[in-house]
C-alpha cells in the first residue's frame, strides 16, 4: 500500500484507492480483508451550505472527496482502472450539525449537547467505478449517550481522544462506557459502514483478491 505523497502503483481493475487519510477507515477495511492499493486524502471545502441538512452534507462531501481524487489521478495519469472509495461522517443533533472537535472546549460543548440525548451519525459513502461512474449511499445510526456528569466530561476531555472526532467522541475508545443505545451500524459510527461499503463494492463489480 502507498500513502499520500508517494507514487500511485499500477492498479489492477479490482484494486481500490481510499480517498481518506483516516486511520480508522483503513483499520475497518482491514477487518474485512481489504487493503487499498493507495491512500489519497482529498483537500476540499467541508463548510455546510446554507440550510443544508446533515444527511445531505454527508452525501455531498463524500462525493466531492471521491471526485477530487479521481480528478487528481486523471491529471497524474495514474488512475489505471481502480475503484475509488470515499466517505464522510456527519454527526447531527436534530437538524444541528455537530462538527469535528478541534479544541478541548469543543469536546466539552459537544458532550454537554449530546448528554442524555439521542443523536444521529450519518455516513456518506461514494464509490467511483473504473469507468468513472459515481455511486453514493447513506447510512444512518442512532446513538444515545447516558446523562454525563461534569466529572465524566472532564475525564473524557483529559484523555484527549475526542479531538478531531465528529461529535467530539470516539465510540471505539473510552466513550464506549457512555453509550446507552445504538440502532444501526456500529462501524458507521467509527467511520465507515462495512455492510454498506461491501454492498456498493459487490454490486459494482469489485472482487476481493
Amino acid at each position: 500500500m502507498t500513502v499520500e505523497g508517494s507514487p500511485t502503483p499500477s492498479a489492477k481493475p479490482d484494486s481500490l484507492i481510499l480517498a481518506s487519510s483516516s486511520p480508522r477507515r483503513l483499520e475497518l477495511l482491514a477487518q474485512i480483508g481489504i487493503t487499498p492499493a493507495a491512500v489519497r486524502a482529498a483537500d476540499i471545502d467541508e463548510t455546510p451550505l446554507k440550510g443544508e441538512l446533515p444527511k445531505n452534507l454527508a452525501l455531498r462531501l463524500c462525493r466531492l472527496k471521491g471526485e477530487a481524487i479521481a480528478d487528481i489521478l486523471r491529471h497524474e495519469n495514474a488512475h489505471n482502472g481502480a475503484f475509488i472509495l470515499a466517505a464522510d461522517t456527519v454527526v447531527a443533533c436534530g437538524r444541528r450539525i455537530v462538527d469535528k472537535a478541534l479544541t478541548d472546549d469543543d469536546v466539552r460543548g459537544f458532550l454537554k449537547l449530546l448528554s442524555g440525548r439521542r443523536h444521529v451519525v450519518y455516513g456518506g459513502i461514494c464509490l467511483i467505478s473504473p469507468c468513472g461512474r459515481a455511486i453514493t449511499r447513506l447510512c444512518s445510526t442512532t446513538v444515545q449517550l447516558r446523562k454525563l456528569t461534569a466529572a465524566d466530561i472532564e475525564r473524557y476531555v483529559a484523555c484527549g481522544e475526542g479531538i478531531g472526532k465528529a461529535g467530539g467522541y470516539a465510540i471505539q475508545g473510552h466513550a464506549s462506557e457512555y453509550v446507552k443505545f445504538i440502532s444501526g451500524s456500529y462501524s458507521n459510527i467509527v467511520g465507515l459502514s462495512l455492510y454498506d461499503t461491501m454492498q456498493l463494492l459487490n454490486g459494482n463489480g469489485f472482487k476481493r483478491s
